[in-house]
């Protein structure tokens, strides 16, 4: 498996890559965005200089995910964004700052107008749906200008109109990213270890409200525990080892019932031990959760399905089985 070192403070590397232009806009403007499924890991981490940074490692996917329309229209004011389903304010506030950053770069007129959603991310259980939904807008109205706008900028937007972002406008390579700086701390390797999941839905799946969750307020000790973390799953990534990169997972899953505790997770950790898997991974600000087999380990499929009915006739709902994008 093709792996790369880890290239520590590497947000110039990933977010500034050039915007693409080239030919005059289209009628109507289109962007995608994909989700993740919750996180691998994340806390509070030192930054190496005294100071701490609060960050997060998702598991992305590439489905479901958000498709959006934007359409121009002049007789709209440029703060003027109307978008259906129309309760989706914050990719209102984003579209709007998106077309005075577009118009801006390409000299044309800003312009008001109509942003269309469309997709089967799910919302409020930890997978990104809002950051997804924000994306896909700006990548639309982006495209309406014949132009694309480079990660830092959509990252920029993102943490500027909701104070957080998963790191969605990025590409798949698993990254330490700090969510309320749109910025990344660290690129951790070129891909995951090859990982099946078991997708499933903690506390009934019902939606979790993130501005009501504890602040993040790491002590000293969990900050120790952070950063022996980092470098564990940074060499899990590095060695294509899943059995570290699951004990990783597991241990952060733990840490994170102190800010949103789980019931269930005491019964996924001990259906991941049954069923011969390496781990288990949460959302740490959803209800959505997954246990993790190593996919090059023979019979990683049937241990699979075997954890999915266990899980099932425990009465946690079961939403797929899915292989990661580096299996």
């Amino acid at each position: 498996m093709k792996t790369a070192r880890s290239r520590p403070e590497a947000a110039t590397t990933v977010l500034d890559r050039p915007p693409l232009t080239g030919g005059p806009p289209p009628a109507v403007g289109r962007g995608r965005a994909a989700c993740h499924h919750g996180e691998l890991l994340q806390g509070c981490f030192p930054d190496g200089r005294g100071g701490r940074r609060n960050g997060l490692v998702t598991l992305p996917v590439a489905e479901p995910a958000t498709h959006a329309e934007f359409r121009r229209d002049r007789a709209l004011s440029p703060s003027d964004i109307r978008v259906d389903p129309p309760d989706r304010t914050n990719t209102a506030r984003a579209a709007a700052l998106a077309v005075a950053e577009c118009a801006r770069r390409t000299g044309q007129r800003p312009d008001g107008g109509r942003v269309l959603l469309r997709g089967g991310v799910p919302v409020g259980v930890g997978m990104g749906s809002s950051t997804s939904d924000l994306i896909a807008a700006v990548r639309a109205v982006a495209d309406s200008y014949g132009t694309t706008l480079p990660a830092r900028v959509v990252a920029a937007i993102a943490v500027r109109v909701e104070t957080a972002s998963d790191p969605l406008m990025l590409d798949d390579r698993p990254l330490l990213f700090a969510q309320r700086e749109g910025t990344v701390i660290e690129v951790l390797g070129d891909r995951l270890p090859p990982l099946v999941v078991v997708s499933c839905l903690t506390g009934g799946g019902a939606p979790v409200d993130t501005a009501a969750l504890p602040s993040d307020d790491y002590d000293d000790e969990e900050v120790e525990v952070f950063a022996g973390l980092r470098a564990d799953i940074r060499r899990a990534i590095r060695r294509g080892d899943p059995e570290l990169l699951g004990r990783v997972c597991t241990r952060s899953a733990r840490l994170n019932q102190r800010r949103l505790p789980k019931p269930e997770l005491p019964l996924l950790i001990e259906v991941a031990e049954r069923a011969g898997a390496v781990g288990v991974q949460v959302a740490h600000s959803g209800n959505v959760a997954g246990v993790l087999f190593a996919a090059g380990r023979t019979g990683a499929g049937r241990r699979a399905n075997a954890c999915a009915d266990l899980l099932g006739r425990a009465g946690i709902p079961i939403t797929s089985v899915f292989t990661t994008s580096g299996s």
